[in-house]
């Protein structure tokens, strides 16, 4: 027999009044609606993740979030111009920087932020960097000792516990730049004095790697240890720094020395093939080096670019009819023993940068004609054009004291349809001395910023493009807030603010760099404007997606 519990009337009536109370409530906070985000292309690899200079996940988060997301006007901005705008910063024998290796770290990284932000005032929009000299380091190495043109001797480390390496980047990234990091592959000293060299550096560790040639030593390119060395030097840097690129200059098998033989008869007769002459074996070593280059870098990180910075002159006409019609001393198929050609048309190569270190109708080599030849063999492979403002007022070449030169050589290969800019060697050359000549190119030629090229990847997939939830200003920044973190395929922004629609594109550009990382927030200086606009590029260099947006008067100061 069970007991059947009696409960007055106004108990049963109360307790459906507070039923009736909870449910009222819960149907009050449904969560917003959130906006989807569009998508296009991004690269397979994910990016390893590192903090950008100008963003932040660990901002306070906001007391209250605007129900929406901004929605980005349907206005179209103009499309950036592409060019390459390059500037060599060369460190050996301390050329550009620094400019004494015995200064305080402090004082080195005042005269490299002032080197970046002359040239970014120019309109430059890429640094190429040399990072390793000869068998040395301006970064902590597993592989090779601190460089003394940093530190005054070699293996001393930087009186800092900032990485230099990682300073550089993050400056030159901060100011919207590229970051080329320059090696020198088969330079091993810049003397035969070997007294001053570290225990640590590779002439004390592997002697047999070395060999002895004019006035410098150099490392053996027919020896397989030293191949697997150099991609060892090359993986240490693609995995650890957020480089654009890795870059070589023309030094490979050195230039040759009058009546002197490169003595390497024993690697020769220890690793040719049945048959191959010297020279064939040389260019085969040199080959084998960018192939495999290529593929440790692309299997890394697919967006770092491989370029190289190659001697003018491929061949002359007069020993190949394919060759230029020069009459160059040495080249880089007979003498440096590289095949440059081989490697545009095997895509080894993102670009080509010849050093075209002559003027306009030198009668030698000419700097039209080499432009022309190089325009016509480009084999589908990005090709810039390396100037020589060094020898401005300072050549024995007359057309040099021209100030009009530069301008003329930038302006003549922009008329070739496979040359997409210019480097120029090197960063002092127009900055302590002959600044009249920066100025007349800012002034006549790179009047305005441009984009660098942009790669494709090999593999397409997909970006998120970001949303944008909230933007707000006060008197030292603006703060752009994201739905969600960001696809780490996303490299930095590109952020505009102005009163006026039709002139938002004129406005000056504040870079925002997130190299990978997945950030909810961008910080650019203050932007107390009407309209925004973020192009938001990826690794490759390529537009994920404009965006323009009418800013809340909220938001604004």
């Amino acid at each position: 027999m069970r007991c059947q519990p009696q409960f007055p009337v106004w108990i049963i009536c109360l307790l459906l009044f507070f039923a009736s109370c909870k449910s009222q409530k819960s149907s009050t906070t449904q969560k917003p609606p959130v906006t989807p985000p569009t998508s296009t292309t991004k690269p397979t690899t994910t990016p390893t993740a590192q903090t950008g200079p100008k963003t932040s996940e660990t901002l306070p988060p906001k007391a209250s979030q605007p129900a929406m997301a901004l929605k980005p006007l349907s206005y179209q901005m103009p499309d950036i111009p592409r060019e390459f705008r390059g500037v060599w910063i060369a460190t050996v024998a301390n050329i550009d920087w620094p400019i004494s290796p015995t200064d305080s770290w402090e004082k080195q990284k005042a005269e490299f932020a002032a080197l970046l932000d002359y040239y970014k005032n120019h309109n430059f929009n890429a640094v190429i960097v040399q990072v390793r000299t000869a068998g040395d380091a301006f970064y902590p190495s597993n592989l090779a000792p601190w460089s003394k043109y940093l530190t005054g001797k070699q293996g001393k480390a930087p009186a800092t516990s900032e990485n230099p390496l990682t300073w550089m980047i993050k400056e030159a990234h901060d100011r919207g730049l590229e970051f080329h990091a320059w090696l020198n592959p088969y330079r091993a000293t810049m003397t035969l004095d070997t007294s001053e060299l570290s225990p640590e550096h590779d002439f004390h560790k592997h002697r047999n790697w070395m060999l002895k040639y004019g006035s410098k030593w150099y490392y053996d390119p027919g020896l397989p240890e030293v191949k697997q060395h150099l991609l060892a030097v090359i993986s240490e840097i693609v995995d650890n720094y957020d480089v654009d690129a890795i870059h070589f200059d023309d030094y490979f098998y050195p230039y040759r020395e009058p009546k002197l033989e490169f003595p390497d008869k024993a690697s020769y007769a220890k690793y040719k093939k049945p048959g191959q002459s010297v020279d064939d074996w040389r260019r085969q070593n040199v080959n084998d080096l960018i192939f495999a280059l290529n593929q440790t870098i692309k299997n890394r990180k697919p967006w770092v670019q491989f370029g190289i910075s190659p001697f003018g002159v491929w061949r002359n006409q007069s020993k190949d009819p394919k060759g230029s019609p020069t009459q160059a001393g040495q080249t880089n198929y007979d003498d440096l023993y590289a095949d440059v050609l081989l490697w545009m048309k095997n895509g080894w190569v993102d670009y080509m940068l010849p050093q075209l270190y002559w003027s306009m109708e030198h009668k030698l080599a000419s700097y039209r004609k080499l432009a022309d030849w190089w325009s016509n063999n480009s084999y589908n492979t990005n090709v810039y054009i390396g100037n020589g403002p060094y020898k401005v007022r300072d050549d024995s070449d007359a057309a040099w004291t021209n100030p009009n030169e530069l301008n003329t050589q930038v302006n003549y290969t922009r008329t070739l349809p496979q040359i997409h800019g210019n480097a120029f060697f090197s960063a002092k050359s127009m900055y302590q001395k002959n600044r009249d000549i920066a100025d007349l190119l800012q002034k006549e030629v790179y009047n305005e910023p441009t984009l660098p090229p942009s790669f494709e990847p090999k593999t397409p997939s997909f970006i998120d493009t970001p949303v944008v939830f909230d933007v707000k200003t006060n008197a030292e920044k603006t703060q752009i807030s994201l739905e969600k973190p960001i696809d780490p395929a996303i490299r930095y922004a590109m952020v505009q603010g102005g009163n006026d629609l039709s002139t938002l594109h004129d406005a000056r550009i504040h870079t925002a760099w997130v190299g990978g990382s997945r950030v909810r927030y961008l910080e650019v200086p203050s932007l107390n404007t009407d309209y925004l606009a973020i192009r938001w590029i990826d690794h490759y260099g390529r537009i994920v997606q404009t965006q323009v947006f009418q800013t809340p008067k909220t938001s604004r100061l």
